[in-house]
C-alpha cells in the first residue's frame, strides 16, 4: 500500500496525518524521510532554508520504523521528520547560529527539546538558516547567505526563524522548530504563509538554546496547521531541572483544539494594532478573519492600549542589554572562531569578535553596552523595566475582559530583499506588533488569513493568557477548519 502514495503527496501532507499513516502501516518513516531529504537536495538551492542536512536521517528513520513495529513508539508524530533552527544544540551536528563565530561548533550534547523529539521518534532532517544569533527580521544576516521566501522569489522570509518557516512553506519539512525572542517565529510564519506558535515563557526548556536575550527567548513549533503545532508543542513542553526558568504546564488536548468552538468567546482588538502604520491590505485581511469569528458566535470589541507606543524602545533596550552579556562568552578562547596570527590576548579578543560577528550582531552588542553603561543605566535600562511592568498591567487588564487579543503579526507583508538591511530602524519598527508578547511572556500564534494585492501572505496574531496555548490554537484551528487559511 505504501507504494500507492507518491512523494508529492507526502510532501504536501500535514505532520499529524503523516504520523497516522506511518502508524497504520500505509507509509514508513524511511519512505517519508527519504521524500523530504530528496526534496531538500533537489529544491533547497532555490531557497537556502537549510544550513546542514543530516547524513543520518535515513538510518534514524529505519531504526524508528523497527520501534514502531515493535510497539515501542506510539506517539502521534512518531516517524515524522522535523527541521531544527540552527541555534538549538544537536549532538554531533553543526550548530552555527548562522555565524562565522560558531561555524565550527559541534555540540557534545542535545538540547532538551532535541532529546524529547528523539524520544518521541521524530527524525531530524537538518538545521535551518536564520539571522545571525537570531538578530534580525529577514534571515539576510546569515553567514551562509540569505533565505528566499518560497511565496515570492524577491521577498524575504522574515526572521530570525526564516529558514524554519521557509522550509515548511516550500514543503521541505512537515514541521520545524524555531525560536522567538521578539517575533522570530510568528513574523516569518506570517511572511511565508504557515502557522507558528510562540509559547508562554518557560513552558519549553531553553537548555541547549544558544541565548540571545534570556528573559525573552522561547522555542516553539512551526507547521502547516494549528493542530500540528499543538501536537509538537506537547512533545517539547514541560518543566526541566536544567532550566530554572522552565515551568510546568498542562498538555494541550489536541482533539479539543481540532473541534474548538468560538461561540461565546470574547475578542479584543487594540486600536493601535489596526491604526496608523498598518498596511491597508493587512488590516483588511485581519478584520475579515475577525468577522469569521464574529459570524460564528464570538463577540468583538476594540480597545485602547497606548503602551504599544513604547513597545519597540522597551524591547530593544532589554534585548540588546541581555545580548551583550550573553555574547561576551565568545572570546576566541574556549570555542568558536579563533583567528590565526594573534599577537596577544587583547588582539585575540578584538579580532575574534570583529571578524567572527556580523554587522547586526555588533550593532546590538554596542547598543547593549551603551544602555548598561554608567550614567545611562537608569535613563534607559531601568526605564525599560518600568515600561515592562506597565505593559504587563495593560495585558492583565485586557485579559480581564477578553479571552484573546487579536491583531496583525506585522505591519506589512514580506518585504523585498535588501530593503531592511539598508535601514535597520525600519527593520526594528516592523516588530511593533510582536515584541510586546515576549516582554511579558504571553503565548501567541500566527495563522495565515489571506493575501495582499500582490499575492503575499498576511498573518493574523492571536494572543492568549499565560499557559492558555489551547485557546489560541483552538481559535487558529477553527479559522483554518472554516476554509479561511
Amino acid at each position: 500500500m505504501a507504494d500507492m502514495i507518491n512523494n508529492e503527496e507526502i510532501l504536501r501532507t500535514d505532520a499529524l496525518t503523516l504520523g497516522k499513516k506511518i502508524k497504520a502501516g500505509e507509509l514508513t518513516s524511511v519512505q517519508v524521510t527519504s521524500a523530504f531529504i530528496d526534496a531538500i537536495r533537489a529544491e533547497d538551492g532555490k531557497y537556502n532554508s537549510f544550513i546542514t542536512v543530516s547524513d543520518d536521517a535515513l538510518d534514524e528513520a529505519a531504526a524508528i520504523d523497527e520501534k514502531i513495529k515493535a510497539g515501542e513508539l506510539t506517539g502521534s508524530l512518531a516517524g515524522v521528520p522535523v527541521a531544527i533552527k540552527d541555534n538549538i544544540c544537536t549532538k554531533g551536528m553543526l550548530t552555527s547560529c548562522a555565524s562565522r563565530m560558531l561555524s565550527n561548533f559541534i555540540p557534545p550534547y542535545d538540547a532538551t527539546v532535541i532529546r524529547k523529539i528523539r524520544e518521541e521518534g521524530m527524525v531530524i532532517l537538518g538545521k535551518t538558516n536564520m539571522d545571525e544569533f537570531a538578530m534580525g527580521s529577514t534571515t539576510e544576516t546569515s553567514f551562509y547567505g540569505p533565505t528566499v521566501n518560497p511565496r515570492g522569489e524577491n521577498r524575504v522570509p522574515g526572521g530570525s526563524s526564516g529558514g524554519s518557516a521557509a522550509c515548511v512553506a516550500a514543503d521541505l519539512a512537515p514541521v520545524a522548530l524555531g525560536s522567538d525572542t521578539g517575533g522570530s517565529i510568528r513574523q516569518p510564519a506570517s511572511f511565508c504563509g504557515v502557522t507558528g506558535l510562540k509559547p508562554t515563557y518557560g513552558t519549553v526548556s531553553r537548555y541547549g538554546l544558544v541565548a540571545f536575550a534570556s528573559s525573552l527567548d522561547q522555542i516553539g513549533p512551526i507547521g502547516k496547521t494549528a493542530v500540528d503545532c499543538a501536537a509538537l508543542f506537547n512533545i517539547i513542553s514541560g518543566i526541566d531541572e536544567r532550566d530554572q526558568s522552565s515551568a510546568e504546564s498542562s498538555k494541550i488536548d489536541v482533539d479539543a483544539v481540532s473541534s474548538f468552538d468560538v461561540k461565546g468567546k470574547k475578542i479584543g482588538i487594540p486600536k493601535e494594532y489596526i491604526g496608523e502604520g498598518i498596511d491597508e491590505d493587512v488590516k483588511a485581511r485581519v478584520m475579515e478573519a475577525v468577522k469569521y469569528f464574529e459570524d460564528n458566535g464570538a463577540t468583538v470589541e476594540t480597545f485602547e492600549m497606548p503602551i504599544i507606543e513604547y513597545a519597540i524602545p522597551t524591547y530593544y533596550i532589554i534585548a540588546c542589554a541581555e545580548a551583550c552579556s550573553n555574547l561576551s562568552r565568545y572570546d576566541g578562547v574556549k570555542y568558536g572562531y579563533s583567528p590565526d596570527g594573534v599577537e596577544d590576548l587583547m588582539d585575540l579578543y578584538i579580532r575574534s569578535r570583529s571578524e567572527g560577528f556580523g554587522m547586526e550582531v555588533k550593532r546590538r552588542i554596542m547598543l547593549g553596552n551603551f544602555v548598561l553603561s554608567s550614567g545611562y543605566y537608569d535613563a534607559y535600562y531601568n526605564k525599560a523595566l518600568q515600561a515592562k511592568a506597565l505593559i504587563k498591567k495593560a495585558f492583565d487588564e485586557a485579559f480581564g475582559k477578553y479571552d484573546v487579543v487579536i491583531g496583525p503579526v506585522a505591519p506589512t507583508t514580506a518585504l523585498k530583499a535588501g530593503e531592511s538591511l539598508s535601514d535597520p530602524l525600519k527593520m526594528y519598527l516592523g516588530d511593533i506588533c510582536t515584541v510586546l508578547i515576549n516582554i511579558v511572556g504571553l503565548p501567541a500564534v500566527s495563522v495565515p488569513c489571506g493575501n495582499d494585492r500582490e499575492g503575499m501572505p498576511v498573518g493574523m496574531q492571536i494572543i492568549g493568557k499565560h499557559f492558555d496555548e489551547q485557546t489560541i490554537l483552538g481559535f487558529a484551528a477553527s479559522f483554518q477548519k472554516g476554509g479561511r487559511s
